[in-house]
């Protein structure tokens, strides 16, 4: 259709209509064609993936319209490999259709590591030892010794292990402690009549250690003296290395 131009009011009609024709082009690709070729308004909730297998995180994922991709794996015990460690975006964010979630999952083979020294620490050193290197807590095997607490010995399914030896991240392990008694059997030493401290040297000096003291101030001996022990010191008398031995004292106690 021409429009006529031989007046002012044909000149104004003709601007008229072309600036209607850039308003309606400029709302309809802003208002309808940008929002509909960007699905405007229409996002999407990320899932919670964390503790899924690959598999349940790509079929629930699927069912959103939304994609996966996997940029690291490390290794975590007792998780199942392949299971999902953490998501980017993180679940409950607003995302659109399309959107790719990135994942860290569990490696399916666990990394070797070389075994710590364990040996001659006490039973709580080891253990933490045992986490700062990725090894799971340790059961514990006690064996007659006067090392009482000490790591004597590291097993892994019954065989001996060697400080930096190779074994899998988050393996279980075993460790031989000392019970504080030995296996060899003495003559049970005789320190009654003994002064406190002679007999303490007598004790300790046999490899065994001093249990209860007690002190008895009704006691007829002369002011600390041990009268009475048990184990007794009969003739014939055993004891293991690294048991106790009680004694009473006479007189009070010193403060």
């Amino acid at each position: 259709m021409k429009i006529s131009t031989n007046s002012k009011k044909d000149v104004y009609t003709h601007i008229a209509i072309i600036i209607l024709s850039l308003l309606v082009l400029f709302f309809g690709f802003f208002f309808l064609y940008l929002p509909w070729s960007t699905n405007h308004g229409e996002a999407i909730t990320v899932p919670n993936l964390k503790g899924l297998s690959i598999e349940e995180a790509e079929d629930l994922l699927d069912d959103r319209n939304l994609e996966f991709e996997v940029t690291d794996s490390t290794f975590t015990p007792n998780l199942k490999p392949l299971t999902v460690l953490s998501q980017y975006p993180l679940e409950n964010s607003k995302v659109k259709q399309g959107r790719k979630i990135y994942l860290t999952i569990n490696t399916e083979t666990a990394p070797m590591i070389k075994l710590p020294k364990l040996t001659e620490m006490s039973v709580r050193s080891a253990e933490q030892q045992l986490l700062v290197s990725g090894l799971l807590k340790p059961d514990l095997e006690y064996q007659n010794d006067i090392r009482e607490n000490e790591v004597l010995e590291v097993k892994y399914q019954g065989t001996k292990m060697d400080a930096g030896t190779l074994i899998a991240k988050g393996s279980k392990i075993t460790l031989v402690i000392g019970n504080g008694t030995g296996n060899t059997e003495i003559d049970v030493p005789c320190v009654e009549g003994k002064g406190f401290d002679e007999a303490q040297i007598i004790i300790k000096g046999s490899g065994l250690q001093i249990g209860t003291i007690i002190y008895d101030p009704a006691s007829t001996e002369p002011a600390g003296v041990v009268f009475r022990q048990n184990p007794a010191c009969s003739e014939g008398g055993k004891i293991r290395s690294g048991e106790m031995i009680d004694i009473w004292i006479s007189g009070e106690q010193p403060n």
